[in-house]
């Protein structure tokens, strides 16, 4: 076999392009990593990712807040009064369903963030809240009953991992 042979084999061209695409494709692979690799969520954002709430110390009537993403979320043990009056609340600026916004009729969770300006509402007498920033009214479901807030308190996504005890959130 002579030097030309060698240099004339298609064969041999063929497969001397292929071993340096594939080297030139596992190079940049190699250098996107990082850059791919830092776009995931940190370790603690995926702690704060979810947020699991123990039901048992909250009596009826009563209301615990819990930190979920930086957020404020109100979990409500509605008595069947406040069950009744959000099931015929009819004056929503944003009209939904009580039965859409709760998984068990006794227990509300919502983000208590005003959807207005930000602001977080305090707890009314009547079992709704009232945003101390502009007025905006929600009901015992975190339906909006008085503006200025275009919208209803959002409701997060939560399960219920046994009967006392929610988890915020996607697991």
């Amino acid at each position: 076999m002579s030097g030309s042979d060698t240099i004339d084999n298609p064969e041999r061209r063929n497969f001397l392009g292929k071993i340096t695409t594939v080297a030139g494709v596992t190079g940049a692979a190699a250098a996107c990593w990082p850059f791919v690799n830092s776009m995931n969520p940190s370790s603690d954002v995926l702690a704060k990712a979810t947020t699991e709430v123990d039901l048992s110390n909250i009596p009826p009537g009563g209301e615990h807040s819990v930190a979920w993403q930086g957020k404020p979320v109100f979990v409500v043990h509605r008595t069947p009064e406040q069950i009744k009056n959000a099931e015929s609340s009819n004056g929503s600026i944003d009209p939904e369903a009580d039965s859409k916004r709760v998984l068990k009729p006794e227990w509300l969770v919502v983000v208590g963030i005003c959807t207005h300006l930000g602001c977080v509402p305090n707890r009314d007498p009547e079992g709704g809240w009232l945003c101390p920033c502009h007025g905006s009214m929600y009901d015992a479901s975190g339906r909006v009953i008085r503006g200025p807030a275009p919208k209803n308190l959002e409701v997060p996504t939560y399960s219920f991992v046994s009967d006392n005890k929610i988890l915020i959130g996607k697991a």
